[in-house]
């Protein structure tokens, strides 16, 4: 991206560069143990592992598409099975983030939206916010499911941690 709003002094673009390259690591780390999607984890659309990950990319695509004033995809639209059906919405979602950022300036980052959510109700929310949302919550279910797999005997992990990233020298 040639332009990135900033969050206290991180960009986006290096915030988003982090999490592509764990969720780069963890498709490769998944085609090698495909068991790990159907460790429990939750309960409903998240109760294994596969759906809290397809749950991770759903959200980005769907606020992706909210910031880009589309339609947003259908939660049912989205049922994948597999490493790389589940990865194929996380792509399109990155596409469309990638989009966004490379046109977005202060102005349209302080827009707000209004938007039903599945699971809290009515939310306004500037662009701003919704993008860092995007970051914060693949960060936070990708430690989740770290944990639960590791309990599960997937202790074949790395160090997850943006500190020990190669994202910022």
């Amino acid at each position: 991206m040639s332009r990135s709003p900033s969050l206290d002094g991180v960009s986006f673009a290096t915030l988003l560069a982090y999490r592509d390259a764990e969720t780069a690591r963890w498709r490769e780390w998944l085609l090698r143990h495909p068991a790990a999607l159907d460790v429990p984890i939750g309960a409903g659309r998240t109760a294994t592992v596969g759906g809290l990950v397809v749950h991770i990319f759903a959200v980005e695509l769907r606020y992706a598409e909210r910031l880009l004033g589309r339609r947003v995809t259908g939660y049912e639209e989205l049922e994948a099975s597999g490493v790389e059906q589940i990865y194929e919405i996380g792509e399109r979602a990155r596409g469309l983030i990638d989009e966004f950022l490379a046109t977005a300036d202060d102005r349209t980052m302080r827009e707000v939206l209004a938007f039903e959510t599945l699971t809290a109700g009515q939310v306004r929310a500037t662009k701003y916010k919704i993008t860092a949302n995007l970051v914060n919550h693949g960060v936070r279910h990708w430690a989740q499911i770290a944990t639960v797999l590791r309990q599960h005997g997937f202790a074949d992990q790395w160090a997850h941690d943006f500190l020990l990233s190669d994202v910022i020298p």
